[in-house]
């Protein structure tokens, strides 16, 4: 966990509107956030910035999430970065994929924004209960926890 009081968020997404947007309201919430344009500048930005949190797009080409969350695990000093997936795949495969690739969390596009801040103010100040480990899914609006098996 970070030592930080609001932990840095490093937002990853190959569409720049996207990872913009995201950045600028987590901004407004109060964290220190950046923006990263697909999986190689993420890469090079998470060396830079040195985020306790990525919220990572799975879907990208050239290097998709799954890939960055693989080599962020394996950057000396950030092993132990919270990876919060966003993927419009909500089967138990990607879930899989993303569980096997290292993520903490992957959440169902469109994510709802409360879970989003949940997860991420959860780094800073731990709820109460809050599993570590698990997958958040959106269904029909509401959201569902799905615990990570093993």
């Amino acid at each position: 966990m970070s030592s930080r009081i609001n932990p840095r968020v490093l937002v990853v997404d190959d569409s720049w509107d996207t990872a913009d947007s995201l950045a600028q309201l987590l901004t407004l919430w109060g964290y220190d956030a950046e923006a990263g344009y697909g999986g190689a500048a993420a890469l090079e930005a998470a060396r830079t910035y040195r985020p306790d949190v990525v919220v990572l797009d799975v879907a990208m080409p050239s290097m998709d999430g799954f890939q960055v969350a693989v080599a962020l695990r394996q950057m000396p000093g950030l092993e132990g970065i919270t990876v919060i997936g966003l993927t419009g795949y909500g089967n138990e495969a990607c879930q899989t994929a993303a569980r096997e690739a290292g993520f903490d969390h992957c959440l169902v596009k469109p994510a709802e924004i409360e879970v989003l801040r949940e997860l991420i103010g959860s780094v800073a100040y731990p709820v109460e209960g809050f599993r570590r480990r698990g997958a958040l899914t959106a269904d029909g609006g509401r959201t569902r926890r799905q615990a990570f098996a093993g």
